[in-house]
């Protein structure tokens, strides 16, 4: 199961709708923390603890240029969180052929 914690932190982080909305928002370009924090009526302790997850868990990465403090996303989350996904795809339609078959036999059985 330890193969598993990086990809278990990718999908906490995706658990919250504040932190889905700021990856929206990177989505289209970097960001500084307080634009990314103006649509959200939360102090801005509280907003910088879901960029601080968000970092850790790898989605987005920070760089500070004088006062500002800039995010930007990173996209080798995704190649994670796709690799997972694909995988069980894979297993779940081998799932539903050996089930399709199963029942198509029993069909053909009658």
């Amino acid at each position: 199961m330890e193969h598993y914690q990086p990809l278990d932190d990718v999908f906490q982080a995706l658990a919250d709708p504040t932190r889905r909305a700021v990856l929206g928002r990177l989505g289209q370009g970097p960001a500084s923390i307080s634009d990314l924090a103006k649509p959200f009526d939360m102090a801005l302790p509280s907003f910088m603890k879901h960029i601080r997850l968000l970092e850790d868990s790898g989605w987005i990465r920070t760089a500070k240029q004088g006062r500002v403090r800039t995010c930007a996303i990173e996209k080798k989350q995704f190649a994670a969180v796709e690799s997972w996904l694909s995988e069980q795809r894979s297993l779940w339609e081998a799932r539903t052929d050996r089930l399709e078959q199963f029942v198509t036999k029993e069909e053909d059985a009658r």
